[in-house]
């Protein structure tokens, strides 16, 4: 019947076997999802024993064994990946076998006699979604904190295209120098693995891949912001071959969203200020130039616009400062902008507001089998 079969004093080691006690190192060789389904199981039993005080106890230590989970390994990648897509997969099922025909359209007539006869418990799938959210927060802090060190060598600092800047800029010391030799030196390089190590995470952990896009959004949001505030607060940076130089190594963030079919997630749009940023430090500067450098700047402030043309370095002798009379020309015309934003620095805390789509299972509960190495069997009934 798909349902599995506890004693109520049994539920804090089944609790503890499916939540606390399993990893995903063991888990990529079980079916994705598993302890979700698992879990639904044994709720899909207390409803069919219409035991209320049974599923509240089993539902409430769920919630804190998963929270406990991911605050004790919150700096784990992987394991906070793999309970971000475990919370997702349980909130769905609850959906799905809520008995709510708009839970139902793609259910076999088999699921829909699995669906929940006695309870409601829509308040607890918002508890559920509510923690979803949460661990992806916590999962987006991490992400951001392993690519932070790399963001200004890759995006500002690498110099890819040769010839173009005959030496560092003044006042960066070398990076080798403040570390231990063995330290991998952060760089384009370092920042690309990161993105390919969470994509691998977030595939192997089966999270849902609209939630996945939603993820690379925000990561690069965060990457392209970084980058833009360092660049406001460098002189040094603001120069033409910069520009050029910095364009291009967006270009490879860029095509790494292309080549892992993630460009309609809304990433790359996310990096339009520092590529605009980019854009404006190569673009002509004369009073003919005032509505096309407006237009170009679409994403960026007022006062980031000024900023960057009052910082930028003429490369040589030969090329003029920005003129003021330039500049004050581009203030006029910005003044037609709708966009109140007068902010100079973008914020590092902004969040886009994250949702969990409905991604109901094709998988009969009925056919799922109880691994040896969840060291649940003897806890348990299958019926």
């Amino acid at each position: 019947m798909g349902m599995l079969e506890y004693k109520k004093e049994e539920e804090a080691p089944v609790v503890k076997a499916l939540i606390v006690d399993l990893t995903p190192k063991v888990a990529t060789c079980l079916l994705p999802g598993l302890p979700a389904y698992l879990l639904f199981m044994c709720v899909r039993h207390t409803d069919f024993d219409n035991d209320d005080e049974k599923v509240k106890s089993f539902l409430t230590s769920t919630i804190n064994e998963i929270k406990k989970a991911v605050k004790t390994h919150y700096a784990d990648v992987e394991r906070v990946t793999f309970w971000l897509a475990n919370t997702c997969r349980f909130l769905h099922t609850l959906k799905q076998y809520s008995g709510e025909k708009q839970f139902q359209t793609k259910n076999t007539p088999r699921q829909n006699e699995h669906c929940l006869r006695n309870f409601d418990l829509s308040e607890y799938r918002q508890v559920f979604s509510d923690l979803a959210v949460w661990i992806y927060q916590t999962l987006i802090k991490n992400m951001e904190a392993t690519i932070q060190p790399s963001i200004v060598p890759a995006v500002l600092e690498h110099e890819a295209i040769a010839g173009l800047t005959g030496s560092k800029p003044s006042g960066l010391r070398s990076r080798r120098s403040s570390r231990a030799e063995d330290t991998p030196e952060y760089s384009l390089d370092s920042l690309m693995k990161s993105m390919n190590l969470f994509l691998r995470v977030l595939t192997q952990q089966d999270v849902d891949p609209e939630l996945i896009k939603q993820i690379f959004r925000q990561v690069y949001y965060f990457l392209g912001a970084s980058a833009l505030n360092n660049l406001l607060l460098r002189k040094a940076m603001c120069k033409w071959s910069k520009g050029m130089q910095i364009r291009y190594n967006l270009s490879h963030m860029e095509q790494w969203l292309r080549d892992n079919k993630l460009q309609e997630s809304g990433a790359g749009a996310s990096l339009d200020p520092i590529i605009q940023a980019s854009q404006l430090l190569q673009a002509r500067k004369t009073d003919s130039d005032v509505d096309s450098v407006c237009d170009m700047c679409s994403k960026l402030t007022v006062p980031q616009i000024v900023k960057i043309l009052n910082l930028y370095t003429p490369v040589d002798e030969f090329e003029e400062r920005v003129p003021i009379s330039f500049i004050r020309k581009i203030q006029q015309k910005l003044k037609e902008r709708e966009s109140t934003d007068t902010s100079l620095l973008m914020d590092l805390e902004f969040a886009y507001s994250v949702t969990f789509p409905f991604n109901p299972s094709s998988i009969a509960l009925e056919t799922i089998e109880v691994p040896e190495q969840l060291n649940i069997a003897k806890l348990v009934v299958r019926c």
